[in-house]
């Protein structure tokens, strides 16, 4: 005896919702999303009342700033205060290490451009341990 078999029917998922539904989740996210371009320099700035002396013994570079813009590396001065120069600097005294820590002291008068200019240098060298000294504050508020 000969069983037909029944011919099966094609089963198919209608993908057409689906994409519906993930377009419109496409659509919510491009829409409720803010786009920033982040231009500022992030920087933890240490607390001048509540911050601890720095206990590394190891090698560091410190970049001091007079108040006139003058820059001294490990305590040479240097002859130009231009970013080239001071990146040439900095670069001897790491011997190209960009992980030592590095340190900008400057006065309180100095110039807002010539620390930028100090950390733009460390950043373009590589340096990412960045600390700003400061003086711990006196008397209360």
């Amino acid at each position: 005896m000969k069983f037909r078999r029944k011919q099966r029917e094609q089963i198919d998922i209608n993908l057409v919702s689906l994409i519906d539904v993930v377009f419109v989740l496409l659509l919510f996210f491009v829409v409720t999303t803010t786009f920033t371009k982040q231009t500022q320099l992030r920087v933890d700035l240490p607390e001048a009342v509540s911050g601890s002396p720095e206990q590394d013994a190891g090698k560091t570079v410190d970049i001091a700033i007079s108040a006139d813009g003058v820059y001294s590396v490990n305590n040479k001065l240097l002859p130009k205060s231009d970013l080239s120069t001071l990146m040439d600097a900095v670069q001897a005294e790491s011997g190209g290490d960009s992980k030592l820590p590095l340190s900008i002291s400057a006065d309180g008068k100095t110039p807002h451009q010539a620390v930028i200019t100090a950390m733009d240098a460390a950043g373009k060298l590589g340096f990412s341990h960045l600390s700003m000294t400061t003086v711990e504050a006196q008397g209360g508020n």
